[in-house]
């Protein structure tokens, strides 16, 4: 193949973007390492335009999430994935509660086969919707809660049960999916399609799919502190200084901040 075109492979009846295999001349493995380090830098700008193109999407998403979260204090910000995409939302909510005090008990992961899946693939377990939804009924996820859904392919079947289990609780459900008109993105209240399409390395969505999840995420989670109250002047005004490098930044915010109310 010397076109320069992708290859789509089809799964099912549906052709999935994030599938398609490089063109011959964005072999990696035939490149000399500073080209290949090159093309797989350059291809890392489709996650930033993905993005963009999706702004609009993940506004939306981010002001219902906040509304649901600031007018039940109750509510929960809860992360659903498996593998990869799993990985990247349980990296984006741990950092909450350091980074803004955000409480421990109103965040919550459901990830498919258990937190023993953040560091080992288990076998089989994205491909089980029933376990999707027996998740969040074991989290008791109803109304005061906010489910971010998140999975490249956007048909993983732990995360698409999920995502239908949590719409039915009365959850604000966003689903973020690398592909278009698939059932992650029909199923959510909140669908953000981040159209990242191929990967240098064919099928491997920690790629550039992963990149332009992490930065969604970010973007979502960031939206819902700033309007919490918990960003000040630009600083993490109510961030928790656990080591010696936080406790002279929560000095200097303190300083900035009291000076500001003088």
């Amino acid at each position: 193949m010397t076109s320069g075109k992708r290859d789509p492979i089809t799964t099912g009846s549906e052709e999935l973007a994030t599938e398609g295999v490089p063109p011959a001349s964005e072999h990696v493995d035939k490149l000399p390492p500073a080209a290949a380090l090159a093309l797989m830098l350059d291809r890392q700008e489709n996650a930033i335009t993905a993005v963009r193109a999706a702004l609009n999407q993940i506004e939306t998403a981010a002001i219902a999430a906040h509304d649901r979260l600031a007018n039940r204090p109750g509510g929960r910000l809860i992360y659903a994935g498996a593998g990869t995409s799993a990985r990247i939302g349980v990296q984006d909510g741990v950092e909450l509660p350091p980074t803004f005090n955000w409480p421990r008990d109103r965040l919550a992961f459901l990830v498919a086969g258990g937190l023993p899946a953040l560091t080992s693939a288990i076998e089989n377990a994205e491909d089980d919707a029933v376990a999707g939804g027996n998740a969040v009924a074991g989290h008791a996820v109803g109304p005061d809660d906010v489910v971010i859904a998140v999975a490249a392919s956007g048909q993983t079947a732990f995360t698409v049960g999920a995502m239908q289990a949590a719409g039915a609780a009365g959850a604000v459900s966003i689903g973020i999916a690398n592909n278009a008109n698939t059932a992650l993105l029909a199923a959510a209240d909140y669908p953000i399609l981040l159209a990242t399409g191929s990967e240098i390395i064919a099928g491997s969505t920690r790629l550039t799919a992963g990149t332009a999840q992490k930065i969604c995420l970010n973007l979502i989670s960031n939206m819902i502190m700033i309007r919490m109250g918990y960003v000040a002047h630009g600083m993490m005004a109510t961030m928790v200084p656990t080591n010696e490098k936080l406790r002279r930044r929560r000095q200097q915010i303190d300083a900035i901040l009291n000076t500001d109310q003088h």
